[in-house]
């Protein structure tokens, strides 16, 4: 089981890193748009079309990554202090009350989205001769059935905490960087820091 879990962290983090890499794509395409629109007179009128879906396909395929990775933003000034087991008790019954009815909603509706707009070869209204907006409305249901397998994944290690009192192991990445430990790999202590900066200081001073 835990095998599995761990595999699907390892999907939902390489679509998230993957579609990472539009925000490289919309850096370079709006400063190009720029550069186009004043530098040489000739805006493209679907250019911020384009930039909308792209932002919203980063946003939405990035959900499923950051529930892997435990990193949706909670209210927890009470929660991190909490018991293993009594964190898992609120999260499964915050999951089966609101999580699953909430995605499949939106998974459904995405569904609907997307075919009427592939029905209808539907484009953008924002702009004259706007581009097609029917592969970016497909990314709604796409985007909610992996947050929705990722929640499942959740809800599975809810589970595995209240039996065994403690939370199961995710797969690793890259994460917020600690200093203490960063310290301890350098073998680094805090009276070196020290001495560091009262040299600095001292070199400084005799400088002026």
């Amino acid at each position: 089981m835990q095998k599995l879990l761990i595999t699907i962290d390892k999907i939902s983090t390489f679509m998230g890193q993957s579609f990472s890499w539009l925000i490289v794509a919309l850096t370079f395409f709006i400063s190009w748009e720029v550069f186009s629109r004043y530098a040489l007179d000739h805006p493209h009128p679907w250019a911020f079309d384009v930039m909308i879906m792209m932002y919203g396909t980063l946003f939405m395929m990035a959900g499923a990554y950051t529930l892997a990775k435990n990193a949706h933003v909670r209210g927890d000034v009470l929660y991190g202090f909490f018991p293993p087991r009594l964190q898992a008790g609120l999260d499964l019954t915050l999951y089966l009350l609101f999580f699953i009815p909430g995605v499949v909603a939106f998974v459904w509706a995405g569904y609907t989205y997307a075919s009427e707009s592939w029905a209808m070869s539907e484009h953008s209204n924002i702009t004259a001769d706007g581009p097609p907006i029917y592969p970016f409305k497909t990314i709604i249901p796409v985007a909610g059935a992996f947050i929705l397998v990722q929640g499942i994944v959740e809800i599975i290690r809810c589970v595995i905490c209240l039996k065994q009192g403690e939370w199961p192991s995710r797969a690793e990445d890259v994460q917020e960087v600690d200093v203490d430990k960063l310290k301890d790999m350098v073998h680094v202590k805090d009276e070196d820091i020290a001495k560091l900066d009262a040299f600095v200081i001292r070199q400084e001073e005799s400088r002026k």
